[in-house]
């Protein structure tokens, strides 16, 4: 039996958790791929907790999926190239502190403007376990920003 009290998940719930695990997926690539590119210390403890938290909440995601019978997010291999690719390329000729720091926040905002997508189109979820979880990934890349903004 999962979160919901069901054996089987409705799809919009399906979905509001495959995001989230999509989400942090990419954010936690993300991370990894520019973690060898950070030259400061306190930058460097701040992304690992960050990757630890997202790792977290992915986690919740896909045990939530599973207990729920239903398909967990598969990363096509697309994402993975251009992911690699773009912070390859971004990085390149770039690897300040500030600019680390400024993909990370530009990176975390658009999983909060995907993650409010999908809630938007989920309405009817409101006190949902799916819903609470997307919010507290919603929250802690708020979070995240703002510590990141003190390294711009």
């Amino acid at each position: 039996m999962n979160k919901t009290g069901n054996h089987n998940l409705k799809k919009q719930e399906i979905n509001i958790y495959r995001e989230i695990q999509r989400n942090t997926e990419m954010a936690m690539k993300a991370l990894d791929a520019v973690t060898d590119k950070i030259y400061d210390d306190r930058l460097a403890a701040v992304v690992a907790e960050q990757e630890l938290q997202y790792s977290r909440l992915h986690d919740r995601a896909v045990q939530n999926l599973v207990e729920g019978k239903a398909q967990t997010y598969r990363e096509n291999a697309m994402e993975k190239m251009m992911l690699r690719f773009g912070i390859g390329y971004n990085t390149l000729l770039n690897t300040s502190t500030s600019h680390i720091a400024e993909m990370i926040i530009k990176g975390s905002n658009n999983g909060v403007l995907e993650m409010e997508k999908v809630l938007a189109h989920n309405e009817e979820f409101a006190g949902s376990p799916c819903r609470s979880l997307a919010k507290e990934l919603i929250e802690m890349e708020n979070a995240n920003i703002r510590t990141l903004k003190e390294y711009l």
